[in-house]
C-alpha cells in the first residue's frame, strides 16, 4: 500500500462511519426518512468505522507505512496484516478498537429488529453497544498515553495529543449514550432517551473531527521527516 493512501483511507472511512452517526442521531432526520432507514444509517456507518478501524491496525503493526518522507510516503509499502506489538501503544489502541467496532456492528444491526421485547433488546442490542463503548474507552486512554508520557499532560499544539483527546471524549459520550439506551423491563422505556441522542450525536461529532484532523497531522509529520531527511 502507500502509505499516504493508507492514512488518507482511514481518515475518509472514520469521517463517513462518524457522519453516519451523527446524522442518524438528528430527530429531524429521523422523522423524515423513518425508523428503519434510520437504523440502517447506524449499520451503514458502524461498517465505515470498522474498516477504518482494521486499516488503522494494519497501519500501527507496520512502521514502514508511517516513518515516511514527501517522496516514501507515495511509495508501495509492504504491510502487515497481522502482527503482535504488546509493549506499543498505538497497536494496542488500534487492536483494542477493532472488536469495539465488530460489536457497534451486531447492535446496530440487531436494532433493525422490529417488535423486539425489552429484554431481546437489552441483550441484543444494549449489551454489544456497551461493550463496544467500554472498548473504545480502553483504546482511547492507551491512544492517549501513546501520545504523552502522563495522562493529563497539556499539549494542544499537537495534532496526536488533540486527536487522540478528542477520540476520548467522543468515547466517554458514546459510554453515556449506550449507559442511558438500557431499555427498562416494567416500562418498555430507555432509561434516558435524551442523553442516547445527545451522547451519540456529540460523541460522533468528536470522532469525525478527529478523524478529520488526520490529514494534517499526516502533512505535518510528513514536512519534518522531509526536513531531518539528508
Amino acid at each position: 500500500m502507500r502509505p499516504a493512501r493508507l492514512n488518507a483511507a482511514i481518515a475518509g472511512l472514520f469521517m463517513a462511519g462518524s457522519a453516519c452517526f451523527v446524522l442518524g442521531s438528528v430527530p429531524a432526520y429521523l422523522n423524515a426518512v423513518g425508523g428503519w432507514v434510520d437504523g440502517v444509517t447506524y449499520v451503514v456507518g458502524s461498517v465505515f468505522f470498522t474498516s477504518a478501524s482494521y486499516c488503522q491496525l494494519v497501519q500501527s503493526q507496520s512502521p514502514s507505512t508511517t516513518a515516511v518522507d514527501e517522496v516514501t510516503q507515495h511509495q508501495p509499502i509492504r504491510v502487515r496484516l497481522w502482527g503482535w506489538l504488546p509493549r506499543d501503544r498505538n497497536w494496542l489502541a488500534a487492536v483494542v478498537q477493532f472488536p469495539g467496532t465488530l460489536f457497534f456492528n451486531i447492535s446496530t444491526i440487531a436494532a433493525l429488529a422490529h417488535n423486539a421485547t425489552a429484554a431481546e433488546s437489552d441483550r441484543y442490542v444494549w449489551r454489544p453497544d456497551l461493550y463496544g463503548s467500554v472498548l473504545f474507552l480502553v483504546s482511547s486512554a492507551c491512544a492517549v498515553l501513546a501520545v504523552s508520557d502522563r495522562l493529563l499532560s497539556l499539549q494542544p499544539q499537537s495534532f496526536p495529543w488533540r486527536i487522540a483527546w478528542l477520540n476520548m471524549l467522543g468515547s466517554v459520550l458514546f459510554m453515556a449514550s449506550a449507559l442511558a439506551s438500557f431499555v427498562v423491563p416494567s416500562t418498555d422505556a430507555l432509561l434516558g432517551a435524551h442523553v442516547a441522542v445527545a451522547g451519540t450525536f456529540w460523541g460522533a461529532a468528536c470522532f469525525l473531527v478527529g478523524a478529520a484532523l488526520m490529514l494534517p497531522a499526516w502533512r505535518r509529520a510528513v514536512a519534518i521527516a522531509t526536513a531531518a531527511s539528508p
